[in-house]
Order: structure tokens, then C-alpha cells, then sequence
């Protein structure tokens, strides 16, 4: 296999000087990437017409419409296609002017070939590029909303497609702020069932005395309050998918309703006497340790199983960063839908920024860092101390309430077995808890009472 046959990426070089246009072609041809040569603008605009390309290099000094009046162009069409400005009348005041304005980089002719590549590899790895699409389905409608061109997305988004087919339970495990929901909808649209309803729930989020009422519905006078029927999310989603995230969250006692449901294809409404049969797919997802979980007796085994068909693990932001140029120019283009003051892109050093940032909020903070770094930045491109700001601002926030009480859970945990020496019966009295409910306690906080004897006899 070609060099060319490997490398794909497309440069539209612009120049109005023919030897020099074809000392840079050759250049760019000989590092493997596919040259498209241009001697004047309006060339230049014929050729995006017709054409995709990932970086477009062009001349500042050109007869007719110059190189700056060429990106003004460039951006209103395309505003994510970097563009690389090239000059022999290089000043510090043009290259200023041409950055502000959203050009990728500024070359001063001569240039080394070494300087230009670098500059061109930088362009494009920092710059989003549109995702493939199956050429067989024409247009990836079922996953639309899911922004990647990662191998890790790829590849798990071949096996949702597959799975789509069935209608085999899923389970979708992954960090929280990665995107299960639109996974989950990904699959449903690629289904059989995508002209039925997609309904989703936070199991988290419901409490365990609504839970019932929430997806088998319930009967007129039901329970205090009931004024009227209500239909549960089973039935409204009939003959679709239903996505329950946080299932690992779901209360145990409701957990066995749960898998009698799915096992007779039938739910009861609250306070009703008769059963409804239902035809919903389940999709599941949960961001927890399933296994630790039945191991704790915190989740019941034959419902993971009748869950778990098929389990596809959703990968973390940090694992998947060759998606955060795309993901981070979608969520600016949202944010210019509701600002006055359009911002144009990133830095070069802004997008650097990103991409080797930890993340451990995933898409879900990405997307708060765009939305911070918009709020206040001044100029037309986001800079890296706008990103660098929003990154700290985000990770010395106020803890979530869920976040504090698991902190306070812990130190008080640690505290009552180092006073107690590790002995989990007085320990438990202190607390006013159950042996049984103290020892999920220490399960959940993964501590150890026999390593805090270990210590005290030491």
C-alpha cells in the first residue's frame, strides 16, 4: 500500500506564483498527503465547491482577492477548515491581525520544508474533521447526534448498529458524562422500533415510592393523590425502547417487579387488579460496578443477567481525544446560536489545551469549559488562559451534594473503625446501625475493618 493510499487528509494550496505553488505541492505530495493547486481565489472557492479538503494554505499577496479576503470567504462557509496564511511581506502587526481573526498560522516566505509540514501536521490533528460515513446507508441518521471520527467510537459504533437488529436487552456501562442516553437513542434509531416512542428514565433520580407509579403506571385513587390514571412509561413506550440509566441506583425491593415485568412481557399499574402486556426493548446503563454490586447483595443476579444480553462499554473522554476538536467546535457553534458576539474557533494553543486535559468530568464538563470560556472571552478566538481558567474554575467548584455526603461517609467511617481498633460491632452501635447495613456501609466506601486491627496491633 501508497503512502497516498494511507494518508487522506486534502490540502488546497493557493498561490499565485506557479513555481512556488508547484515547489509546495510537491512538497506536501512527497509527505503523503493529496494537493489540490490553485493560482487565484475565485480558483480556490471553485475547487471547496466541489470538494472537501482538511487544510487550505494560501498566499496573503495575490492579484485580485487576496489571501485574508479568501478566509473571510472560507469562514462563512466553512468556519472549522483551518486555514494557513503564507506571506514574503511578513510584519508582526499582519500576523497579529490574521490570528485574531481565526487563521490557523502565520508563514513568513522563505520557509523551511521541515516548518511547513509541522505546521500542516498541527493544523489538522488540532482541527475537527467530519466523521465517516457509511457509504452502504448513505446517511448515518440513526447516529446523527453522536459527534466522532475516534477508531474506539468506530468500532463500538459498528457493534451498537449490529445489536440494533435484535431485540436482545443492552447494557451500556460507562463513566458518568459520556453520553449513554445518546447511545442508547443511537440504537433505537437504528432498530426496527425507531418509529416508536424513545423513552428514557433516571433510576437515580426517581424516588423508590414513585419508581412503580413512574414506569407500570397507576389507577384513579390508587394512593393519596392519585387523582386520575396514569400511564406508565412501559405502556407509552410500547412497540419502542425504553433506556433505564443508573440502573445500578434502582431500589432492590423494586428490582424484583422489575424482572418479573421482563420475564412475562407484562406490567400491572398501581392499584390495579388486571395486567397490561407490553412490547418495549430495554436498553440499560449504569456507570457503577454491577458485579461488586450482586457481590454486596446490593443488586440481584438473575435481573443483571436478563439486563445483560449484550454489554457495550462506552469509552471516557480521555480515551477517545482525537474526538474533543469536533466536540468542542459543536458546542462553540451552540453557544454563537444564543450569543450577539460570535466567537470564530480556538487557539492553537486553546485546542492543545483541551486535548490533554484530563477530563474526568467527560463530555458532559468538555461542554461546560466551551460554555465558561464563551461567557468571558473578549476576542474573536478562545485563548488558552480562558480554557486553563475554565478547567481550574471547574475542578475547585462546590462538591455535588451526592459527592459530600460520600466524602462525609468516608471520614466517618475511617473514624469510627481507627477509635474502635477495627471491631465492626461497636463500631455499628456507635453509628446506631445493623451489623448488615454497617457492613454495606464498608463495602460501598471499600474499607477494610481488618486493616485497621492490622494497624492498632502495630
Amino acid at each position: 500500500m501508497t503512502t497516498e493510499e494511507t494518508k487522506k487528509d486534502h490540502i488546497l494550496v493557493v498561490d499565485d506564483d506557479p513555481s512556488l505553488l508547484r515547489l509546495i505541492s510537491i512538497r506536501l505530495t512527497a509527505a503523503g498527503y493529496q494537493v489540490h493547486s490553485a493560482e487565484h481565489a475565485k480558483q480556490a472557492l471553485s475547487i471547496l465547491a466541489s470538494q472537501t479538503v482538511q487544510l487550505v494554505i494560501s498566499d496573503l499577496r495575490m492579484e485580485g482577492m487576496d489571501g485574508m479576503a479568501l478566509f473571510e470567504k472560507i469562514r462563512a462557509t466553512q468556519p472549522n477548515l483551518p486555514v494557513i496564511i503564507m506571506t514574503a511581506h511578513g510584519t508582526i502587526p499582519d500576523a497579529i491581525h490574521a490570528t485574531k481573526q481565526g487563521v490557523f498560522s502565520f508563514l513568513t516566505k522563505p520557509f523551511e520544508s521541515q516548518e511547513l509540514l509541522d505546521t500542516v501536521q498541527q493544523a489538522i490533528q488540532l482541527q475537527p474533521q467530519s466523521p465517516d460515513f457509511d457509504q452502504a446507508e448513505g446517511t448515518n441518521t440513526w447516529r446523527q447526534q453522536i459527534i466522532s471520527r475516534s477508531a474506539v467510537m468506530t468500532s463500538l459504533l459498528q457493534q451498537a448498529q449490529q445489536v440494533a437488529q435484535s431485540d436482545f436487552s443492552v447494557l451500556i456501562n460507562s463513566q458518568s458524562g459520556t453520553g449513554k442516553e445518546l447511545l442508547a437513542k443511537a440504537i433505537h434509531l437504528a432498530s426496527e422500533r425507531h418509529d416508536h416512542p424513545f423513552t428514557a428514565i433516571n433510576c437515580a433520580a426517581i424516588p423508590e415510592q414513585l419508581l412503580e407509579s413512574e414506569l407500570f403506571g397507576h389507577k384513579k385513587g390508587a394512593f393519596t393523590g392519585a387523582e386520575q390514571n396514569h400511564v406508565g412509561l412501559f405502556e407509552a413506550s410500547d412497540g419502542g425502547t425504553l433506556f433505564l440509566d443508573e440502573i445500578g441506583d434502582m431500589p432492590m425491593n423494586f428490582q424484583v417487579k422489575l424482572l418479573r415485568a421482563l420475564q412475562e412481557r407484562e406490567i400491572r399499574p398501581v392499584g390495579s387488579t388486571s395486567s397490561i402486556p407490553v412490547d418495549v426493548r430495554i436498553i440499560a446503563a449504569t456507570h457503577q460496578n454491577l458485579q461488586k454490586a450482586i457481590a454486596n447483595n446490593e443488586f440481584r443476579e438473575d435481573l443483571y443477567y436478563r439486563l445483560n444480553v449484550v454489554e457495550l462499554s462506552l469509552p471516557p473522554l480521555s480515551d477517545r481525544r482525537e474526538d474533543i476538536p469536533l466536540l468542542a467546535n459543536h458546542f462553540l457553534q451552540l453557544c454563537n446560536q444564543n450569543t450577539k458576539r460570535p466567537i470564530n474557533g480556538f487557539t492553537k494553543e486553546a485546542m492543545e489545551q483541551l486535548i490533554s486535559a484530563p477530563w474526568p468530568g467527560n463530555i458532559r464538563q468538555l461542554q461546560n469549559v466551551i460554555e465558561h470560556s464563551v461567557a468571558l472571552s473578549t476576542e474573536p478566538l478562545i485563548s488558552e488562559t480562558l480554557v486553563r481558567n475554565a478547567l481550574r474554575d471547574r475542578t475547585s467548584q462546590l462538591p455535588s451534594f451526592q459527592e459530600a455526603r460520600d466524602h462525609f461517609e468516608h471520614e466517618y467511617l475511617s473514624k469510627l473503625l481507627k477509635i474502635t481498633a477495627g471491631n465492626v460491632s461497636q463500631a455499628a452501635r456507635i453509628a446506631q446501625r445493623n451489623r448488615t447495613e454497617f457492613y454495606k456501609l464498608l463495602n460501598k466506601h471499600h474499607l477494610d475493618a481488618s486493616k485497621f486491627r492490622e494497624t492498632e496491633e502495630e
